[in-house]
């Protein structure tokens, strides 16, 4: 859950979004190339200090949360799309040099019941990652009510991570806990998985080995711990956290986890040690600050944060390890979310309602990265 999570696409900012001003509808690219065009809102003109280019990779329904392969060659990601006749998200894999058109469904590796979340390729980029609900339920799980004013994620406490092979069938069930299990990360040496649980009462950060072995606690602070990744040498953990302070803040979060829910609107970086030492907090903005994941160099941190307005838009920066040197990198008015660096380190995947044509969309978009 990442806000497409996961975070499961921020569902009332796209509500939001029905009243926002796109470009024209003829101002899309093309579906066949996905290629950069002068004027159509794909590449913005600040973006150009760090993207060469920018290609779109699917053209309709809510695209989020997309993951490279080991070999760069293959991206997994979560998705609904009506046309599809997918309600609620499930994951899809397809090639990441093969932009989609509007109407044909990829390949799902999901079982197409319950909902799912957060996947990642697992080393030899043959069998994938993801959390299910559908062990608790074939229908999509109920979303949570709607109230004016306030924005909260479901925590579904029937969520399991799986693995499953890139045709669909489960090859292991790596999680057997009551309650929630999502949100799993690979490290990139392949050794490890690090994943959010609410096993402890809390929300908090587990590691484990590649096939499930060897659970151990990494944080302890009252709050949400979620959407972490590891550093390129797998020593390092960055992660989204909330920090309720006050008695109303806490009693607030306790009784929405009482529910299986959170709020996201309050939540800054952390890192860790992939060893549970060493926890700090590398922001301090304010607003929702999610979705890290680490630089190639491992010195930088790119995330999402709506921090400068408290409301949309989300937009991608970047920051020091160290919480100096806070730089934006994206300038959509709306939404720029799930940022993750390529394996070689010459691209970046990520998530954005740029070039929708005025619709409610969540498109994947790759750009080449100049440094």
């Amino acid at each position: 859950m990442k806000f497409v999570t996961k975070w499961l696409f921020p569902a009332l900012f796209l509500v939001m979004m029905q009243s926002c001003v796109f470009q024209n509808k003829s101002e899309k690219s093309d579906a066949k190339s996905g290629e950069t065009k002068i004027g159509n809102k794909i590449l913005y003109e600040k973006e150009k200090k760090h993207f060469k280019s920018v290609k779109q990779l699917t053209f309709g329904g809510d695209n989020a949360e997309a993951y490279w392969s080991f070999d760069d060659k293959k991206l997994v990601f979560q998705a609904r799309n009506e046309r599809w006749n997918i309600p609620c998200d499930q994951i899809f894999v397809m090639d990441a040099d093969k932009p989609l058109d509007s109407i044909t469904m990829p390949k799902m590796v999901s079982t197409g019941k319950g909902r799912t979340t957060c996947s990642y390729f697992l080393p030899g980029d043959t069998l994938v990652l993801y959390a299910s609900t559908h062990e608790g339920g074939e229908a999509c799980p109920p979303e949570p009510e709607k109230k004016p004013g306030t924005y909260v994620w479901p925590v579904y406490p029937t969520y399991d991570i799986y693995v499953a092979d890139l045709e669909g069938n489960i090859v292991k069930k790596l999680t057997d806990e009551p309650g929630y299990d999502a949100e799993a990360t690979v490290s990139p040496q392949g050794d490890k998985i690090v994943f959010t649980s609410d096993r402890s009462g809390d929300l908090e950060l587990y590691i484990m080995d590649i096939d499930g072995s060897n659970v151990k606690q990494l944080t302890f602070d009252l709050g949400y711990d979620g959407g972490a990744f590891f550093s390129p040498d797998g020593k390092q953990i960055v992660f989204r956290a909330s920090r309720p302070k006050t008695e109303e803040e806490i009693k607030k979060y306790k009784d929405l986890l009482a529910q299986h829910l959170v709020e996201p609107s309050d939540m800054e970086i952390f890192v860790i040690n992939a060893d549970g030492t060493g926890l700090r907090q590398v922001t301090d903005l304010g607003g929702a600050n999610w979705a890290p994941f680490f630089h190639p160099s491992g010195k930088k941190i790119i995330f999402s944060s709506n921090h400068k307005t408290k409301t949309i838009p989300f937009n991608l920066y970047m920051i020091n390890v160290d919480g100096t040197g806070l730089e934006q990198i994206t300038f959509d008015p709306i939404f720029d979310a799930f940022p993750m660096f390529s394996y070689d380190g010459k691209k970046l995947i990520f998530g954005s309602n740029r070039n929708n044509g005025g619709t409610r969309d969540t498109n994947l978009f790759v750009a080449e990265w100049k440094d």
